[in-house]
């Protein structure tokens, strides 16, 4: 190991140990000289319930989402939209909201967890009310702006981030995906029997009433931040991380390590500081990250937002059978993501995880080219919502670990804007697709993709050293 590398692991590993000691200092002992273990396990159930409640306010979010899924495509339908203008429709949603998921990350770091989530929930309500009185093309497009700022599950991905340990994450963040799929089951079922019965715009006006009661959650139970104070596990392993590059033969010239950036060097005020935003990008691996999250994604993204058309054109479904469909979805995300994902993330790397979603992405996208009715895409459901779930969670896990706690609403943020951008493209896209070649089009480009990437990563996997796979 040449001497400007030693000296750079050993300053580093110094560094993170007097902060780890410095930290763990104040928490044991107290201003009187008693260690306050108490206050400790008081600390702690406080993160707990927290963590809880953001569950519970998650799972209500996305209730209120699919109920409102089985409103728009059928008053889309009344007020005379063919496929393509609504796609139109969806990709206005996916161009707002790419403009709005860094900013409102960047939002939620600055004045933290509460202000951000009840900003969102806000937001949602005036959706809502908005498109209870929409009744002509223009308004739908317009009850469309608020979703600038909905972004509620961002926000409870960045809270559950801050405060659980690096170890535990992907583990956390998929118990956000299980609250996903309840949502899925309660919003479609619900919708469609409300929908069905009562109409659209009382199905609208219910869910104004439901994202008013999670504002209300908001509001009683989230702390006004969720940031540590202090250095946080978060950068200290980063700092490890760093450290520990120099021992490998590969390790950068310093010259690359000055260009890295300063972890916790979130100065700004701006949420509207593109620097402070792009300057997460240069964290190792995250750039890297990022286009696989985007490139991996389109092509299943694009299938998601064609869904709703699929379901209505191609399988000829009513609005309640929608819910049900929607609601087997779900049931399948809750098995896979309460049972599965937290135990294979405990035993196995998140490299081989993100392999194997993608992978099984791959042939997902190759029985659905050649799927001709319902039930044989109901077959395809379990390993689609496997790979999706997978995928997002390491990806997202992966990301928010590579940036110091100071920055996860940031990257909450830019991972909410890949989604954007891929309902961006996905509708125009796919409508293109659609109308011109059929849904095998679609399926077969998911094939060609997830296979080229997932070649790419299985070269460079196994083309890591011993010491790099450890």
């Amino acid at each position: 190991m040449s001497e400007w590398r030693f000296t750079h692991w050993f300053h580093c590993t110094m560094w993170a140990a007097e902060m780890g000691r410095r930290g763990e200092t104040s928490v044991e002992t107290s201003p009187g000289g008693s260690p306050p273990r108490r206050d400790n396990v008081t600390e702690q159930q406080k993160r707990t319930k927290t963590i809880y409640v953001v569950y519970v306010i998650a799972a209500l979010d996305i209730t209120w989402m699919f109920l409102q899924f089985s409103v728009t495509p059928y008053l889309a339908k009344k007020l005379g939209f063919n496929t393509l203008w609504f796609g139109y429709l969806q990709t206005t949603v996916g161009v707002i909201q790419l403009c709005g998921g860094p900013m409102f990350g960047r939002f939620g770091d600055i004045f933290g967890a509460r202000a951000a989530l009840s900003l969102a929930c806000s937001s949602t309500v005036v959706f809502f009310l908005l498109l209870a009185v929409a009744e002509n093309p223009a308004m739908l497009f317009i009850h469309k702006i608020p979703t600038i700022f909905m972004h509620v599950l961002p926000a409870c991905q960045m809270v559950v981030a801050d405060l659980s340990a690096p170890e535990k994450r992907a583990d956390a963040l998929s118990k956000l995906g299980l609250c996903f799929a309840v949502g899925v089951v309660a919003g479609s079922t619900l919708g469609g029997h409300l929908n069905t019965r009562f109409g659209e715009t009382f199905t609208a006006g219910f869910g104004a009433v439901g994202s008013t009661f999670s504002l209300l959650l908001v509001l009683k139970f989230i702390p006004k931040t969720t940031k540590s104070q202090a250095p946080t596990p978060g950068v200290l392993g980063f700092l490890r991380f760093e450290a520990d590059k120099c021992f490998d033969k590969k390790a950068r010239s310093a010259s690359e390590f000055a260009r890295w950036p300063v972890a916790g060097g979130n100065k700004s005020k701006s949420i509207f500081n593109v620097g402070e935003i792009t300057r997460l990008l240069k964290f190792p691996g995250v750039k890297r990250t990022f286009l696989v999250k985007i490139v991996a994604g389109l092509p299943s993204g694009i299938f998601q937002v064609m869904f709703s058309v699929i379901a209505l054109d191609f399988f000829k479904l009513k609005p309640e059978q929608n819910g049900y469909l929607m609601a087997y979805f779900g049931i399948a995300s809750m098995v896979v993501q309460g049972g599965v994902v937290g135990r294979l993330t405990a035993r196995y790397s998140e490299s081989s995880l993100l392999l194997l979603s993608i992978g099984v992405s791959s042939l997902v996208g190759l029985a659905q080219a050649y799927m001709q009715d319902v039930f044989q895409f109901c077959l395809t459901v379990v390993p689609m919502v496997f790979s999706l779930s997978v995928f997002n969670v390491i990806t997202d896990s992966m990301l928010t670990q590579s940036v110091p706690s100071s920055d996860t609403g940031t990257m909450m943020g830019l991972c909410a804007s890949v989604q954007s951008l891929l309902r961006t493209v996905g509708p125009t896209a796919g409508g293109f697709l659609y109308v011109n070649y059929g849904i095998a089009s679609i399926g077969l480009l998911q094939f060609v993709v997830n296979v080229a990437v997932f070649v790419r990563l299985l070269q460079r996997h196994l083309g890591k050293t011993p010491g790099h796979q450890e």
